[in-house]
């Protein structure tokens, strides 16, 4: 019987197939950016099931039973791991001609030898028949990675984290390879809030810098770069809604840099320069090393 994913899935000629299964298929995946726990590689996590693999943590999905008006108790609450899959398996049929669906049937089939389709009526079956393998070292955190031939990897990781996680992953784990990646998004926030001040705080103790002054905020920044890169950092990462529309000649940045730090509102127009101005400062830290800048 023909299945949804099979082995030419999407290859519609010769060509194709050619270039997939003699050349591609075997090549090693080197990710330059994900959202994995170095926690869970460190410790080679074994997932009590597959609601803990697959959707605990992954936000396209959560987008996507939000989107078919799940309840965030079956998302992000307290339901039961069952009841979750269930709400997934649910949502599903609804992604068709999303890469989600293309996604959940090729994972099914690759990891777990599953070719039905997930839906309410499979999603029993389909739990329990995946919960047999969770145990399995195959089906382990790293074994997992090794599985899909991931030979190296970067996390996502805050200037403020330790990197206790990569460096126990180094002396462990030989394959994958495993490196940080310096997201500064929650540094550039640059508001008034008392997030983003618990946040100057937090970074502030990580670093060792006291910080009163935009100077020693680049100051707290730079030394963070500098732990991340003695750390194998070699690539950065910042997320924004909109890269900032700012005026490289602005003066008086120290005093808004100050004003935040005294719980003071500034202007989008303020709030844009200080941010520019910050980031151009972190292009120039990447730059000396050697590092690659993404944005998303």
């Amino acid at each position: 019987m023909k299945t949804f994913i099979g082995d030419d899935f999407l290859l519609t000629n010769s060509v194709a197939e050619d270039l997939y299964h003699n050349h591609a298929a075997s090549m090693p995946i080197i990710d330059y950016h994900n959202h994995l726990d170095p926690a869970a590689i460190a410790s080679n996590h074994q997932f009590k099931n597959i609601t803990q693999a697959w959707l605990s943590g992954d936000h396209y999905k959560w987008r996507a039973m939000r989107a078919n008006g799940v309840d965030e108790k079956f998302i992000t609450g307290n339901a039961s791991d069952e009841d979750k899959f269930s709400k997934w398996a649910e949502t599903v049929p609804n992604t068709l001609r999303n890469p989600l669906y293309h996604w959940t049937h090729l994972e099914l089939r690759r990891y777990f030898g599953i070719n039905e389709l997930l839906s309410t009526e499979t999603a029993a079956e389909i739990y329990s028949e995946t919960a047999a393998l969770m145990n399995k070292d195959s089906h382990l955190c790293v074994g997992l990675l090794l599985q899909m031939n991931v030979e190296s990897l970067c996390t996502t990781d805050d200037p403020i984290d330790k990197l206790n996680h990569h460096q126990a992953i180094k002396e462990r784990i030989k394959v994958p390879k495993v490196y940080p990646t310096f997201r500064p998004d929650k540094a550039l926030q640059l508001d008034e809030s008392k997030e983003y001040l618990d946040y100057i705080q937090r970074l502030s103790t990580a670093s060792g810098i006291t910080i009163n002054s935009l100077d020693s905020f680049l100051e707290a920044l730079q030394q963070r770069v500098d732990y991340f890169h003695e750390n194998g950092c070699r690539v950065s990462d910042l997320g924004f809604h909109q890269i900032p529309a700012f005026n490289p000649n602005a003066t008086g940045l120290d005093q808004l840099f100050s004003s935040l730090l005294n719980g003071k509102n500034i202007d989008l127009t303020e709030k844009e320069n200080l941010q520019g101005y910050v980031l151009t400062a972190l292009c120039k830290m990447y730059h000396a090393k050697g590092w690659v800048q993404q944005f998303h």
